[in-house]
């Protein structure tokens, strides 16, 4: 950042008085622009047994799996971001059932919900996100060609879960240390 949204006037990187992280703060008008982790929703879809998974037709990982989920927008709730997530990359109607993780990506300052689903309907399609979307059953999962450490982590334990018949909520830490991934569990509740 270089210039204020507030009044154009030029920031810089400083800890504001009675803070401890450092900030960008306008020179002209004191506005502190403070930068928090975007909230990226999702869900896990199921469908008789199967789960419904999206091929990314953006990047990052473009051509890899996934399940439904983006970045949450201003004005609605993780559980409405979610849901149209679902419809926006699978054109899938959803029904949310109980919080299943939440990821902190420490590196990417995001943190990911993901929520268990089933299908409101049968039908479900292309968005404009994806390249395809498919249901797979278990021994299906194409697991080297899953996009991202957080969705892998999710559908392990959605399955998992589903073996043992419970509804946990799972909590993981997501950080890098010499280009390779560190993750840290969390107790599941």
């Amino acid at each position: 950042m270089k210039f204020c949204s507030n009044c154009a006037g030029p920031v810089s990187l400083t800890v504001p008085p009675g803070d401890h992280l450092p900030r960008y703060v306008c020179a002209s008008c004191g506005t502190i622009h403070y930068e928090n982790p975007r909230i990226i929703a999702g869900c896990v879809i199921e469908h008789q047994g199967k789960i419904l998974l999206c091929k990314r037709a953006i990047e990052p990982r473009y051509g890899f799996w996934t399940t439904p989920a983006g970045f949450m927008e201003n004005g609605e709730s993780v559980q409405q971001a979610a849901a149209r997530e679902a419809m926006e990359e699978a054109l899938a109607h959803v029904r949310l059932g109980s919080m299943l993780s939440i990821v902190n990506v420490l590196r990417a300052h995001q943190v990911h919900i993901t929520f268990r689903a089933t299908l409101a309907d049968p039908s479900f399609g292309i968005g404009p996100e994806s390249l395809e979307s498919r249901l797979y059953a278990e021994e299906e999962i194409p697991w080297p060609d899953i996009a991202f450490l957080s969705v892998e982590f999710a559908l392990r334990r959605y399955l998992e879960d589903r073996r043992l018949g419970r509804e946990l909520l799972h909590f993981r830490d997501i950080d890098w240390r010499d280009g390779k991934p560190v993750m840290t569990d969390g107790p599941s509740q």
